[in-house]
């Protein structure tokens, strides 16, 4: 196994990379600088696209372009001519939130869920944008949204309240995109502070999570056991989703700077984006939004 740097743009809050297996080029954002990064597997060709406000996640559409999940709500953004476009707001009478985190289901459904900006209150909800622009709320009293992930199989979808060092699952119908039976999946070790964060599936059916402010990636056997553990270069790791021509690359995005002042700093790899090479282990192709 080996661990390298992939790029080093610094983000303040580097999150939600995503690769694109028809175009071979990984995405990712930086939150709280407001930006959109894209290049090559080994960092190459790198293009950067601003937003107007800070940005949870992204998902690519299949018509072209993405959605993104800013402060205010859904937007379309052109990658062409870099402007957005306001979809929807689903919580305008919410300021102290902003949308987080989020993945498109098997049937090409936007998965986004919202968190207190203060990561103290349970005001956030896990919202589904579904292709006719309609959204639907699935769950409710959310800290801080993170890591919603599929099942190969698509009907179990792991989703996590960082702050509650839980991850959940519940059982999913792909047909009707509708979440039940929340119950807990596995609990993240705390014996450094850490949170589960950003979280993706690999083709076994395993669950690889990002525990934020610990500084190693967990990989969870079906059943909710610890079956890996891999030790990072920083503490502030945010995310991770499997890439490269095989999918057997592991992304891992950090951040530079924390959003809060009670977090600790890191070293001067602080905010780089990694790959894991040698795992072993495939991802699966992510679904684009089909609206």
């Amino acid at each position: 196994m080996q661990i390298s740097v992939v790029c080093d743009v610094k983000p303040l809050l580097g999150e939600g990379p995503i690769w694109d297996h028809d175009r071979e080029r990984l995405w990712f954002i930086d939150s709280l600088g407001k930006r959109v990064f894209r290049c090559t597997a080994e960092g190459g060709e790198m293009r950067a696209w601003t937003v107007p406000s800070a940005i949870g996640s992204m998902a690519l559409r299949e018509n072209g372009g993405a959605i993104v999940a800013l402060e205010d709500g859904f937007h379309a953004l052109d990658l062409d001519s870099g402007e957005t476009r306001p979809i929807i707001d689903p919580e305008p009478d919410r300021p102290g939130n902003r949308l987080n985190d989020g993945k498109v289901d098997p049937a090409g459904r936007f998965l986004c869920g919202s968190m207190d900006k203060g990561e103290t209150d349970p005001t956030g909800t896990l919202w589904r944008l579904d292709p006719d622009l309609s959204v639907h709320r699935l769950e409710d009293g959310i800290i801080c949204s993170n890591g919603p992930c599929f099942s190969p199989d698509g009907t179990t979808l792991y989703f996590a309240d960082s702050f509650s060092g839980t991850i959940s699952a519940f059982d999913y119908d792909p047909a009707t995109g509708d979440a039940t039976n929340r119950r807990s999946f596995a609990q993240m070790p705390a014996v450094r502070g850490g949170a589960p964060d950003g979280a993706t599936v690999d083709a076994e059916g395993c669950v690889w999570s990002a525990c934020v402010f610990d500084g190693r990636v967990f990989r969870f056997a079906p059943d909710g056991t610890v079956d890996r553990v891999i030790e990072m270069p920083v503490r502030k790791i945010t995310s991770l989703a499997f890439g490269g021509h095989d999918l057997t690359t592991l992304f891992v995005t950090s951040m530079a700077e924390p959003p809060l002042p009670k977090y600790p700093g890191d070293g001067p790899q602080r905010g780089a984006t990694f790959r894991i090479d040698g795992l072993g282990v495939a991802g699966r192709p992510e679904p684009r939004f089909a609206g």
